[in-house]
């Protein structure tokens, strides 16, 4: 019957969903570069671009040389989640308007993006060993890791000289590192308990 994960990619809406999400994120992308909206001017979407363009084209790239069936849809729709949800929170202008608003984006990413990792671990590996306990801790490090090189990209656009429009404080990057950690121990366990489902690495 195979895993959770794999049960999901069999849908035959799963495909799909990871089309549309690219698709949202692309008219996301394309308002936010073309509509102009004050808010916007200091959130240097052009440098956003280019990176979120290369998050949504890396699950068909890789996916492309290891071609297994079905396609890896969960862990491209879940990938490519975060970052609409944060160029949908730039557009309406959401972090100018509620304080909470970078905090629960961060969390939410964490967790999206350690859903994803699972997605795809529990499509590609075998029985190897380790317990559920071994691959919480693997899911939560990659998410650590993922918000860690995060915030050094952010912190090298700045100095190179993009304004953010917001304070790039020694207090808002360790808040930013602690609610994408936490989110993303939620969501390794959210993705072993589900998505690992059946799965002998589960």
């Amino acid at each position: 019957m195979g895993s959770g994960v794999e049960r999901l990619d069999a849908h035959r809406w799963a495909v799909g969903a990871a089309v549309g999400m690219k698709a949202a994120l692309l008219v996301a992308l394309v308002v936010a570069l073309t509509v102009p909206l004050e808010h916007l001017e200091s959130r240097v979407m052009a440098v956003r671009l280019p990176l979120f363009t290369l998050v949504a084209a890396a699950v068909p790239l890789v996916w492309r040389r290891r071609r297994f069936s079905p396609y890896p849809a969960a862990a491209d729709t879940l990938l490519v989640a975060p970052f609409l949800v944060d160029t949908v929170a730039n557009i309406a202008g959401f972090y100018d308007s509620f304080g909470f608003t970078d905090d629960v984006v961060h969390a939410l990413s964490g967790m999206l993006v350690v859903l994803a990792f699972h997605a795809w671990r529990f499509r590609q590996f075998s029985d190897r060993g380790g317990s559920r306990w071994d691959s919480w801790l693997l899911g939560t490090g990659v998410g650590a890791l993922a918000i860690v090189c995060w915030e050094v990209l952010e912190w090298a656009a700045v100095e190179a000289g993009f304004d953010f429009g917001v304070p790039l404080t020694y207090g808002d990057t360790v808040g930013d590192l602690a609610t994408s950690t936490a989110g993303g121990m939620l969501g390794s366990w959210l993705g072993v308990r589900f998505l690992g489902a059946g799965h002998p690495r589960a």
